[in-house]
Order: structure tokens, then sequence, then C-alpha cells
């Protein structure tokens, strides 16, 4: 495989914009991308401390277009946890903001750009790296763990190729940085633009800040992409008032919306003329699997839509067998170019081929309805059993959200369920709630009031963490 962009095609348009008015056109990305890949002038793997500025999305793109193996990781994430990837895969350069270079004061400095800087790592160990492995990153669910997920180059490069298709990209876009991009959904939005030559709008203040949406209306940033937690906020940031006049698409990703919530930013695509696109997906596909096509979005609330162009799905049962009858529930299986190699947890692993040979299990359960639209309705492993009755607890939160409005995790152990809320006011009425829809005994529930649900950078909830609150 040959470079995923050839950013040449694209010369003096602009590739990156920046909150503080920095810009760079295609042509200084190339250049500068390769004169950071000659500083290294091999074959290796480089650890990437990633923000949404300038010199991480350079080192990103000027590594994997050089054949050199980037592993993504948040810039914030806790020194002990780094650290321990760090000595797990022995990478022999770090690229990183300038204020954390006091984090590794014994290693050489290399190349600056950007307020980044490049250094020589001491690892003495060099894993051998397999031909076709272009990237690592972090699955959505983990934090330090040393679990990552092995990207081919034809993984990304199909995956971005894919994603601009059905989203009928051109270089006029000017998509915003709400998400991470160490996260494979924040990744694959920079991915698929820099394929058409738009122009990457990069921000690391959040929604709730008044900076965000100055530089959003000032840019004129016409899509950004968001996870439910991010439409929660949306929706309660009253967002459908806002004048946005640039505005064209919205994605939402990296989880289920509840139903209610989709219909709402639905209509309001619908009513001024914006897309709402809801889609699925994965980091063991490399980012998207599913999307729902805007003009269906309001008839198919709930639905996270139809296969990606080149993929295919398929559902089967506890026996294995495929699922051809709709409204029938079963294990979503996926098919296509963009699955990955599999799984690295130790530098031993960078060596291996591809184990999932394009086809992966996603561990959720879902049906298809009379026109083949797919809907999740739990994961796998989400249920518990109370007394000798099966309770999907993703549903459990879904209808929890839909009739109160508010957030909520439930969690817990067989026969005992834990439902969390932040708002004290509520616990009565939530339990008094479960127990009705459930018709289970009230003994198995038990409302836990906390300060925050806790969530990891892509606002996944991070359910083990509430572990510690089980009687």
């Amino acid at each position: 495989m040959g470079k995923i962009w050839e950013f040449g095609q694209f010369g003096k348009s602009t590739a990156i914009e920046d909150e503080y008015g920095n810009r760079m056109t295609y042509d200084v990305l190339n250049s500068e991308a390769c004169v950071l890949a000659e500083k290294i002038g091999c074959r290796c793997l480089v650890f990437v401390l990633c923000q949404n500025k300038i010199g991480s999305v350079l080192g990103y793109v000027g590594f994997i277009n050089n054949a050199i193996v980037p592993v993504m990781v948040n810039s914030h994430l806790e020194e002990g946890l780094l650290r321990n990837l760090l000595a797990t895969y022995q990478p022999a350069y770090i690229w990183l903001p300038k204020e954390q270079l006091e984090l590794f004061s014994g290693m050489k400095p290399i190349h600056k750009a950007y307020d980044y800087v490049l250094l020589k790592t001491r690892y003495k160990k060099e894993y051998p790296l397999y031909d076709e492995l272009g990237l690592l990153i972090t699955t959505s669910g983990s934090t330090g763990s040393p679990k990552l997920v092995r990207q081919s180059y034809t993984n990304v490069f199909d995956n971005a190729q894919s994603i601009a298709k059905y989203l009928k990209l051109d270089s006029t876009e000017r998509p915003i940085t709400m998400l991470p991009m160490n996260y494979v959904y924040g990744l694959s939005i920079i991915n698929s633009h820099f394929l058409v030559g738009a122009t990457m709008l990069l921000t690391d203040k959040g929604l709730m800040q008044k900076e965000f949406w100055t530089f959003f209306k000032e840019a004129d940033a016409t899509s950004f992409g968001g996870v439910p937690y991010t439409y929660e906020m949306l929706d309660r940031l009253r967002f459908y008032r806002m004048k946005l006049p640039s505005l064209r698409t919205m994605t939402q990703a990296g989880g289920k919306i509840i139903p209610e919530l989709h219909e709402k930013f639905a209509r309001y695509a619908e009513e001024t003329g914006k897309n709402f696109v809801v889609m699925y997906g994965a980091a063991e596909a490399t980012s998207r699997m599913g999307y729902l096509p805007p003009e269906r979005a309001v008839e198919k609330k709930g639905s996270m839509g139809i296969p990606i162009p080149g993929g295919t799905f398929h559902l089967v049962d506890a026996d294995g067998k495929e699922i051809t009858e709709p409204r029938t529930t079963g294990e979503l299986i996926y098919e296509g170019k963009n699955v990955t190699l599999g799984y690295a947890e130790c530098g031993e692993d960078l060596a291996k081929d591809d184990e999932r040979h394009g086809v992966f299990e996603t561990g959720d359960m879902a049906q298809f309805d009379e026109d083949g639209f797919y809907y999740i309705v739990g994961r796998k492993k989400r249920f518990l059993k109370i007394y000798g009755n099966r309770v999907n607890l993703d549903e459990v939160d879904r209808l929890i959200k839909g009739g109160f409005e508010i957030e909520v995790a439930s969690a817990g152990v067989d026969d005992h369920m834990y439902i969390f809320v932040t708002d004290g006011k509520y616990a009565d009425s939530v339990r008094d709630f479960v127990i009705n829809k459930t018709k289970l005994n009230p003994a198995a529930f038990r409302v836990i009031v906390i300060d925050e649900i806790p969530k990891n950078d892509s606002g996944k909830t991070l359910y083990k963490e509430l572990a510690k609150y089980y009687e």
C-alpha cells in the first residue's frame, strides 16, 4: 500500500486552521510531514501524545504516510498509565507537546515543529512490525490498558474512502473537532476529510465553552461529530435555538442515542435543511460499519442504518445460524476491508499478521426491519439475570433516559441491579419506574446517587468504575 493521502493534489488549499488563527496549506502539510519522517528515517514505532492541535495532526499524517507506525494516545493520560504503555511497547520515538517535555527529561530532542517535539527514547528492545501494520489505537473502552487495536494501511484508506462516499464529502467541507483524535471516531473525521482536500478546524475547547462556539461561527464550520453524551449536552444547551448558518451536517456514533433524542435532532435537521447522520462503528472495524441515510433519519429513528459502502451485515443466533426473519434478535456480524488485523497486548504482538480476515463479531445484539435497516438492542454481555429473568441493562438505561431525561447508568451482578443517577430527587421515582417496567422483585433494585457518571474521553460510560459501589 502506498500513501494514504496524496496531499500534493490539493496544493495551496487550506488543510488545517486552528482557533488561534494559524493556517497550514496542503503543500506545507506535505513538506513538513516529510521533514519530520526524514528525521526518523526508518520504519519503527512512535508514540503520539494527541491533542487537537496542528503539531499532533502533522505528526500523525507524517508517520502513517511514510510507513512509520504511530500509537495514538491521549496527551492527558495519567503519567503512570502512560509509562506502563511505553514500557510495554518500547517505541523508538515519542512525538509530544512541548509542555510535556519535562516528563521525559532523560530523552534527546531530535526535531521541533508547531509546538510539538520529537524525542528519541532509550528503550533497548525494538519489536518487529508486521508489514501491513499502519496504526495502533486504544479501544474506546480502555484508558491505560495495554490492549491496542492493530489497523492496516488498507483498513485506514478503505474506511476513509467509504465514509467520504456516503457522507458525500468534498473540498468545501470545514469540520470542527469535537472529539479527541486518539479516539477512532475523531480520527476517522481527519482521515476522510483529508482524502477530499477539506479544511480541518482544530480546537481543544469543549462544547460547553463559549470559545468553541465563537470559533465555530467565525470559521464557518460545516459539520461536527458527537457521541450520545454530546447530543444530550447539546439538547440541554438548547442547541436548536443557535444560529449556525454554515452548519450542514451533524454525525453521531460512539454508542446508541436514545430514540427520543434521535428524533429531536433528526426533525431539527429536516426543518433547517441540514443532515443528521447516525452511524455505527468500532475501533476493531477501523471506525465506521453502518450509517443511517439522513433522508431516513426521522422515519427510522432508533436505527443505526445500513452497512457502509463495501461492507455487509448479518445476524446469527446462539447456535451460530444466520437469522433471516425481520425483528429477530441475534449477534451482529460485520464483513469488510476495514475489519482490523486484531489486537496487540504486548510488543511481540506487533509482528502478528491478519487474524480476523475481514470478519468482525461485534458483540452487539441487533435486529433488522422489513426494509433491511438495523437496530442495536443491547450488548451481548450487558445483561443481568434477575431471579432467572434476563434483563438488558442498555434497555433499562434507555427507558430511564426516555422517561426522565436524566443521566443514568445501570450495572450490577446477577440478582442485584444498581442504578446510578446524579440527581437525588429522582432516586425513588426511577426505582419505582424500573420495578414497574420489569415486573420483577423490588428487592433486586437499588438506586445510588453519585456526583457524576464516570466516562472515558470519548464519552462512553466506564461501567467497571461503578463496581466499587456494589454491596
